[in-house]
């Protein structure tokens, strides 16, 4: 209380000329409608520019729930053109939506909290498992491209063979012909795979699209994986073909698990097949 005081005393006569200055500007925006326009302006301004930088932090804190909210959306529109076609009558010219029942993929969505990339034999871990329907030789996507295939599974997670691993190959093809290769990876550039069994025939260049082939039970074709960085040839064979993925793989969180619905009986009549040779 004491310091308060010598306070007021020590700059008594400053704090009184701050008060009147408080109050003639007081008095100046009340009896003057250009001043306190100006004032209202500026406050306005002041208060606008504070509220704007509040409301884009709150925007920035919510940012992970809208993204997991349109992740979720965006699989539900999945498994529903999953269970859509469109038909086209070459008679009457007409393009009809009808639904089907043998839908063949079903999508999950799941979060990755742990991945690897730095390694010859990555893995990667979702937070989801058998629980919720998941089961091993899953394929695992997101908006940008493959990410590779479940290897175990647990009740609550799952861990998933990167297609960063000397084990993974991916069927894929070129998106603008009909030639297929596999996709593995040299353990050397986390963002760079490579294709291997491309035939001579096909024709590539330098920034054709590639996708998945959909030869395989994993995923559907189509799928978006990278583009064609550089290839070499050798006895009129390609010897390499190095493709920059589209994903950045050091960089995933929301997935997709992609579950082949007709899985089973494709396997099984073709194993049926084999063992009739």
């Amino acid at each position: 209380m004491q310091q308060l005081i010598y306070f007021i005393k020590k700059f008594r006569f400053f704090l009184l000329f701050l008060l009147l200055e408080i109050f003639a500007f007081y008095f100046t925006i009340q009896h003057h409608s250009y001043h306190k326009s100006k004032f209202v302006n500026s406050a306005n301004l002041i208060s606008g520019s504070f509220y704007n930088k509040i409301n884009n932090i709150t925007e920035y804190l919510h940012l992970k729930t809208e993204n997991q909210l349109l992740i979720e959306e965006n699989t539900a529109l999945k498994n529903l053109l999953e269970k859509r076609v469109i038909d086209f009558n070459p008679v009457t010219y007409m393009v009809t939506d009808s639904l089907l029942y043998d839908q063949k993929y079903e999508y999950t969505t799941a979060k990755i909290i742990n991945n690897n990339y730095t390694k010859r034999n990555n893995y990667l871990t979702i937070n989801k498992g058998s629980d919720n329907g998941l089961d091993t030789e899953m394929g695992i996507i997101n908006g940008q491209g493959i990410i590779g295939v479940i290897k175990n599974t647990s009740s609550k997670y799952a861990t998933v063979l990167s297609i960063l691993n000397s084990k993974s190959k991916i069927n894929v093809r070129l998106k603008n012909s009909t030639h297929f290769g596999t996709m593995i990876w040299n353990g050397l550039d986390y963002n760079t795979t490579q294709i291997t069994d491309i035939p001579r025939q096909a024709v590539i260049n330098k920034g054709d699209t590639i996708i998945t082939g959909g030869k395989s039970s994993l995923f559907p074709e189509g799928i978006p994986v990278g583009i064609i960085k550089d290839y070499d040839i050798k006895n009129n064979q390609y010897t390499k073909i190095n493709v920059v993925l589209f994903n950045d793989m050091s960089a995933l969180e929301h997935v997709q698990v992609v579950k082949n619905l007709q899985k089973i009986e494709q396997l099984s009549l073709e194993q049926t097949t084999i063992e009739q040779q």
